[in-house]
């Protein structure tokens, strides 16, 4: 057979079958491939293989590279379709058939900078308010069918760019569409804007794909405008794929660690919310989503909650998060589901009772007796309450059968929860005995915590150390602490400072010193506000007073710094604000301290009036007011800034003692009520020196009391001042 023979026969069969397929495009017919293209190697093929691109082992004979062209030709011929018409839709055939290497080859043929004018002004056309029909009105010059045949090539091949791994070409490929329709029809695409469903699911796919692309290409920023620019445009996108479009970019913002720039002011309506960064932008979408369930729009999807209680948690908004729980239809989240976040939240927003409560009502129903994770919650909120302190050993109790030799993760959480109960509850124990044998128990259960995590465990690693350290056995607490310390990393605050305080208590102070330094060297400025007020009182338990006022005077800058810098914040910051204001007031009330041991009297008042503009009913600020006038001689005075200070804050064990010395000051007649203050003072704080210190005194002017007793508590000052620490471990 001679190749010209051969040649003709290949165009009688290609014409036939071009026909089929324009009476299919025509039509709207789908057509399969084997009636297209029967041969194993089509034409574009031919010519890819020709190209050099490809090659086919065992061929007898290389393919006729002018194949490609021919049918081209025979395509524009028809008179139906045009040079880059043809492309596509011979593109889309090897596409469909998995060569997407030649579909590549064939799609890049296709001029797309001279189609795009008119694809442009097609689409205008199509898009303008119909009118009166005139001889005037020009004919656009594509039909839709071939619009959506070249968009559909377009998106084909930047689907053939992602398979072969070059994301950005494809991304930009992408762009060329969506560019071309928003420019066309810069409003929007119109309800009735096409009756091709082709060019339509052509448009959605690409607004879909276009952020994926660019995810894909590491271009983080060109992946949320792309988001922006699929929700921001109309683009008649039906439910399920906006939807999903804003979950995407919703995890996206989340996750991605990239910061989202604000939307540019052509998209910023007048009045309405305009998200500052990823963690509001991406609340907006997820609560737009959960709204949009809730009118039956769309099915649920549980990572819709998922999503939005991080987002509300990292916020800090937990009393949002609860609103919506509990907004949500019944039959989403199970009963039982639902109490548990409600009480999450209802916790970390510091209502604790509520939150009790809920796990109370939890705990009780006969559906939920097996909750470990709420018997948990439920001792850990109860252990921040004496009053509660039995309550939470029962929940703490109750929940170590059920997970003993099952979970050792939790049960060491349920053992250190149950040696923080037994230790809280030993300071309200009378007897000694009994008190000790509390203590004990505290300690083996928390040494049996540190046993189950391997020491690996820095909550139990930091109370095992804390309990060691206010018991006074001070070796093995700073043992616990530097393990601590060496756990960590030196990441968190309160190791550096219980490390110091202990070092403090073993009256190393100039080692506790070296510890705050380092700290600070390691900590960043907004989070070393404790720490130097841990190192001032380590420089006057040294005596170097001057030195305490210029650490002092440094912190005090530093808050105040803090505190302009998260006026601009909103209530993710609420919490450290109010610590910073507390840190603030209690660093004032220290200075004026200082100043009244160096009789630097005016200074003091001066620093008083500071602590009362922040917190005009602290006991703290009566407290050292009251030294201030003490110091002068003033005891009436004094006597009267200790009164008001328990009148606030009944329990302020420094109020208790300093009223017991001034009424000694005073007269010294009032031994009865001297005594009340003092072990009053010492069943709130057994470790107080200054009170048994006093207390020994009280008992040496009793008439008819042993001198042994006021021996045993000067004995136990001693003891306690021996190896007391510069601040509370705790």
């Amino acid at each position: 057979m001679s190749v010209k023979y051969w040649v003709y026969k290949q165009k009688i069969n290609l014409s036939l079958r071009l026909r089929k397929m324009m009476k299919c495009i025509c039509s709207g017919e789908q057509l399969r491939i084997e009636d297209i293209i029967p041969s194993s190697e089509s034409l574009a093929t031919r010519d890819y293989s020709a190209s050099g691109y490809s090659s086919r082992a065992g061929d007898d004979a290389k393919a006729d590279t002018s194949n490609i062209e021919e049918a081209e030709s025979s395509l524009r011929e028809s008179g139906i379709l045009n040079y880059e018409e043809a492309r596509a839709l011979l593109g889309r055939l090897e596409y469909q058939k998995g060569n997407i290497e030649a579909a590549l080859h064939v799609f890049e043929g296709i001029d797309i900078a001279a189609v795009v004018p008119k694809i442009k002004l097609s689409i205008a056309r199509r898009g303008e308010v119909p009118r009166r029909s005139s001889l005037s009105d020009a004919i656009p010059p594509m039909s839709m069918h071939a619009v959506s045949l070249l968009f559909e090539a377009i998106l084909l091949k930047a689907t053939s760019l992602q398979a072969l791994g070059r994301f950005t070409e494809a991304a930009q490929s992408c762009t060329v569409i969506l560019d071309t329709v928003e420019s066309a029809l810069p409003d929007g695409l119109p309800e009735n804007f096409s009756t091709d469903c082709k060019l339509l699911e052509t448009l959605n796919k690409a607004v879909e794909l276009l952020p994926e692309l660019w995810k894909l290409a590491c271009a983080p920023q060109e992946a949320i405008l792309s988001y922006r620019r699929a929700l921001l445009y109309y683009w008649n996108l039906d439910v399920e794929t906006r939807s999903k479009i804003e979950k995407e970019y919703a995890v996206f913002l989340l996750y991605s660690g990239t910061d989202a720039a604000p939307p540019n002011l052509r998209a910023q309506a007048e009045g309405s919310f305009i998200p500052r960064n990823n963690i509001e932008e991406a609340i907006l979408l997820l609560l737009v989503l959960l709204r949009r369930y809730i009118l039956n729009k769309i099915v649920w999807d549980p990572s819709i909650l998922e999503h939005l209680s991080f987002a509300l948690s990292i916020a800090g908004e937990f009393r949002a998060l609860a609103r919506q729980v509990e907004e949500l239809l019944p039959g989403i989240v199970v009963r039982g589901q639902k109490y548990t976040i409600l009480a999450l939240c209802y916790y970390a927003e510091g209502d604790d009772m509520a939150a009790l409560n809920l796990l109370r009502n939890l705990m009780n129903n006969r559906d939920n007796k097996n909750g470990i994770f709420e018997l948990v919650l439920a001792a850990k909120i109860c252990a921040e309450y004496p009053n509660l302190l039995e309550e939470g050993m029962g929940y703490a109790q109750e929940v170590l059968p059920k997970i003993e030799g099952k979970c050792n993760q939790m049960a060491s959480v349920a053992k250190c929860l149950l040696g923080l109960l037994l230790s809280g509850r030993s300071r309200a124990i009378v007897s000694d005995s009994e008190r000790t044998s509390r203590l004990c128990e505290a300690l083996e259960s928390l040494d049996s915590a540190h046993k189950m995590t391997g020491g690996r465990n820095p909550n139990v690693l930091f109370h095992l150390s804390l309990e060691n350290a206010e018991q006074r056995k001070l070796d093995i607490a700073l043992y616990y602490a530097k393990q601590l310390l060496k756990l960590e990393g030196g990441s968190t605050v309160k190791g550096w400072l219980l490390l110091a305080r202990i070092l403090s208590a073993q009256k190393r102070y100039v080692d506790a010193e070296s510890i705050i330094n380092a700290a600070l060297d390691e900590t960043g400025k907004w989070n070393q506000g404790e720490l130097l007020r841990t190192k001032a009182k380590l420089q006057i338990a040294q005596g170097h007073l001057r030195d305490a006022v210029e650490t002092y005077t440094h912190l005090l800058a530093v808050l105040q710094v803090q505190r302009k810098s998260f006026g601009v914040q909103k209530k993710l910051l609420k919490n450290m604000r109010n610590n910073s204001r507390s840190l603030e007031m209690e660093t004032w009330h220290d200075l004026a301290n200082v100043y009244t041991n160096l009789s630097q009297w005016r200074d003091a008042e001066v620093c008083l009036i500071k602590s009362e503009a922040i917190n005009p009913h602290s006991a703290s600020r009566c407290h050292s007011a009251g030294l201030l006038y003490q110091a002068r001689g003033l005891y009436k005075e004094a006597l009267q800034s200790f009164q008001k200070s328990l009148d606030t804050e009944p329990n302020h064990v420094p109020s208790l003692v300093s009223t017991a010395i001034v009424l000694r000051q005073l007269d010294g007649q009032s031994l009865p009520v001297m005594k009340s203050f003092l072990t009053d003072a010492l069943r709130l704080d057994r470790t107080n020196p200054s009170a048994w210190y006093n207390l020994g005194l009280v008992y040496k002017s009793e008439t008819g009391v042993s001198a042994l007793e006021a021996a045993e508590c000067f004995e136990a000052a001693e003891l306690l001042q021996e190896s007391a620490p510069v601040e509370p471990f705790r």
